[in-house]
């Protein structure tokens, strides 16, 4: 039962059941991630009149985060390429880092040097700084 109001009330942890519903209605599984998201359009490319475009959607695996996309299915997604990473042999460009997931928020969150974070003490300033007083 819990289950059943997780799916029907929650989106973050997976897809409703407005969204599974219309992916069996209306989806076409186009391919799976080394995450294991799942990658949609509508069957057959067929171009939605209202957008002008096919739709393409993601069921995410697990918690629904968008910087879990890996770059060659977020061209797909964003209409830069037609073509999805399945289709063809896609290769990372050498300038196109590894997939990281977004660390903001967690304890593993980059904090540069200077940041009250990082060490939990704000940094003693520097001698260029003159501090404003008041003239009477």
């Amino acid at each position: 039962m819990k289950q059943f109001f997780l799916k029907f009330f929650t989106w973050w942890s997976g897809q409703t059941f407005g969204t599974q519903l219309w992916t069996w209605r209306f989806g076409e599984l186009v391919g799976q991630d080394e995450a294991g998201n799942k990658y949609y359009r509508t069957r057959g490319g067929k171009i939605d009149p209202t957008l002008g475009f096919e739709r393409r959607w993601v069921v995410y695996n697990g918690y629904a985060e968008a910087s879990r996309i890996p770059t060659g299915w977020h061209g797909w997604m964003h209409h830069t390429v037609d073509t999805p990473p399945t289709k063809e042999d896609y290769k990372p460009r050498e300038w196109q880092k590894p997939h990281q997931p977004n660390l903001t928020g967690t304890p593993n969150a980059y904090r540069p040097s200077g940041s009250t974070l990082s060490t939990g003490k704000r940094p003693k300033a520097t001698g260029d700084y003159q501090p404003w007083t008041p003239v009477n």
